[in-house]
């Protein structure tokens, strides 16, 4: 590693420049939201009802979405149309809502109201901050379980579920989870399927954000949990999110979920009571987009695809050039999603954070990948390439690997 005054040096060159570059959420870049415009105006005065017969500007239509939406967001789960709800633009707000729904009523195969059982919800970590933001608000208990490369600890999950009645359920991403990247394995996800609970109506909340967000040909493919949970005799053990955030407008997509049939006619009744149905027009505007585009949805992905695996590449490249041979940190280099997550040797993440701030670089808060934001070895940083140009992660990168070896020379020097 270089003298420390050097890399003082070399950083304050770095805050000289005036950068002010952004690598802190995940989210699209304006060339990719472009590939959805047409979207827009995809929709007129001949599309007032849909070829199912739903007049798309009223009321009637149910609480699951119309029968065209649903068929093609059910192709995305791997699972059923019937088995599938679609809603409005956030595959979270039906998250919260399926949880906030248990803790008021149970899910379909509970006894009691989870809100009187002191409810446990078991999270992976590193993790989705919003997880975990959304169960403290909702005023579960978190326990953690580690991520191991192949997706979470599953034999860690089975002693907490199946030593603690009030353990209710688990979230986690099964396909190129944030941050890590990792896809679970076939075998953990069918011992997730068929593993012994406490509680008989434990609940597996699987949010599959970036299923079909692949960078390249090389890619990962979970096995369907629904499908899995089934075979296992444990039909009614999951439920399945996603959402077009990614795909078309985030802002302005369509969140969809999936599960038992018996879960879905439960949700339904429930939903109905709060909603006479989602948003028609903005339904199927997206069927309409799907269908018309070359390819369909995967014609689609792969335009997605060819925008952001050089922003990968670029990332990847700095990491190797810069730290490759350092021993100061180590990294993810997924086949797909939005995240590349950093694990820095020493307890400097913190540190990494400021220093970058101050070199006009946002990363995402350090900790955030952790209940509370409190991660124990202060390592994990979570980095997110997609929206800036691949200029711009090249030169954000190298901001963050002069922080990580200057916070590293500083905790040596200490």
């Amino acid at each position: 590693m270089e003298n420390l005054s050097v890399l003082q040096k070399q950083y304050e060159d770095l805050i000289a420049e005036g950068l002010n570059l952004n690598i802190e959420r995940g989210q699209p870049a304006d060339e990719n939201f472009d590939i959805a415009n047409p979207m827009l105006t995809i929709v007129d005065d001949n599309d007032l009802v849909t070829p199912s017969n739903i007049s798309i500007r009223n009321y009637p239509g149910g609480p699951a979405g119309i029968p065209e939406i649903r068929e093609i967001c059910s192709e995305l789960l791997g699972i059923k149309p019937e088995e599938t709800i679609v809603g409005n633009n956030s595959s979270l707000a039906m998250l919260v809502n399926t949880l906030m729904w248990a803790l008021i009523k149970g899910v379909n195969s509970s006894s009691s109201p989870w809100i009187t059982q002191k409810p446990k919800i078991i999270v992976t970590v590193p993790g989705y901050d919003r997880h975990f933001t959304l169960l403290e608000a909702l005023g579960f208990e978190i326990i953690t379980v580690p991520m191991e490369g192949d997706g979470p600890s599953v034999e860690k999950i089975e002693q907490l579920a199946s030593s603690d009645s009030s353990v209710k359920g688990l979230i986690f991403v099964p396909t190129y989870s944030n941050p890590t990247g990792e896809t679970i394995s076939d075998d953990k996800l069918t011992h997730l399927a068929e593993m012994k609970t406490a509680a008989d109506d434990f609940t597996i909340f699987a949010d599959d954000a970036y299923t079909v967000h692949h960078l390249s040909d090389e890619y990962d493919e979970a096995k369907n949990i629904i499908r899995a949970c089934e075979e296992a005799g444990n039909p009614n053990r999951a439920y399945i999110f996603g959402s077009t955030s990614k795909i078309t407008f985030s802002g302005a997509g369509i969140g969809f979920m999936g599960s038992s049939i018996d879960n879905i006619n439960y949700t339904c009744k429930l939903l109905s009571a709060q909603s006479i149905g989602p948003n028609k027009v903005e339904q199927y505007r997206h069927y309409k987009f799907f269908k018309q585009f070359p390819g369909g949805v995967e014609g689609l992905m792969l335009k997605h695809a060819q925008i952001l695996k050089p922003k990968f590449d670029a990332a990847q490249k700095v990491l190797n050039e810069e730290l490759g041979d350092k021993n100061l940190a180590e990294w993810t280099n997924p086949n797909g999603g939005y995240f590349i997550s950093l694990d820095t040797k020493y307890p400097v993440a913190k540190r990494v954070v400021e220093l970058c701030k101050k070199a006009g670089v946002a990363l995402t808060p350090a900790g955030a990948t952790f209940p509370q934001g409190n991660d124990p070895k202060n390592s994990n940083i979570r980095i997110a390439p997609t929206r800036p140009s691949v200029e711009d992660v090249t030169k954000a990168m190298k901001v963050l690997c002069a922080c990580i070896k200057l916070a590293s020379a500083e905790h040596l020097e200490n």
